[in-house]
């Protein structure tokens, strides 16, 4: 992610997870946003019902789809990564879909597939070289 910003790119983490989980996550890995399911809560306690929208398949391409309006990106310049079968609607509409360590119906449909290895994968997909990469 660091690398991605410092080369002008706007990152978001979008999940099927919890905001009590995703904030603490994007903040410490430095995403521009984050957008997750959210526990209704009352009176300080939780209500043990989550808010709509529910963050599944149709809304995370939902929200690729309104990230590409509101900043004005090229689809083409687009890149989703998932492992699930709610991420199959937003591999698809990126520009690049890749399934990381993904179940198989998912790796199938995906555009790149990483089985072995680490995120920093997504760097030289994206043709980032080792000299490029910002550390920490």
């Amino acid at each position: 992610v660091a690398t991605m910003r410092a080369n002008g790119a706007y990152a978001a983490l979008v999940s099927g997870g919890f905001t009590a989980f995703t904030e603490a996550v994007a903040a410490k890995l430095g995403f521009d946003e984050n957008r997750a399911n959210v526990l209704e809560i009352e009176a300080d306690l939780l209500a043990g019902r989550v808010m709509e929208p529910i963050l599944g398949r149709d809304a995370k391409l939902a929200a690729l789809n309104d990230l590409i309006k509101t900043k004005g990106l090229d689809r083409a310049d687009t890149l989703a990564v998932g492992d699930g079968a709610n991420d199959l609607a937003m591999l698809g509409g990126a520009g690049l879909g890749v399934a990381y360590r993904a179940k198989p119906a998912v790796a199938e449909a995906a555009h790149v597939r990483i089985d072995h290895g680490d995120l920093s994968a997504l760097l030289y997909l994206q043709g980032y070289t080792s000299d490029e990469i910002v550390s920490g």
